[in-house]
């Protein structure tokens, strides 16, 4: 588990979780990068694969777009 996030993963469960609850489902990298301001989709998958290991966000496929908050 994760002591303390950065405000960039913060600013990224945020965006994960407002997606969710208005579409249904996860955004993807690239949606997730424009919500906060991230150009690189390598940079977002390298946040999200952080949030991941601390426990806050999980996925049932390879897709992030299988995202949930939690486990």
């Amino acid at each position: 588990m994760v002591d303390r996030l950065s405000g960039r993963q913060e600013s990224i469960l945020r965006c994960i979780t407002e997606w969710i609850a208005e579409h249904g489902e996860a955004p993807t990298i690239r949606e997730i990068g424009e919500s906060v301001g991230l150009s690189s989709t390598s940079s977002v998958a390298y946040q999200l694969r952080r949030l991941e290991q601390a426990g806050l966000i999980s996925r049932s496929r390879r897709s992030w777009r299988s995202c949930r908050i939690g486990n």
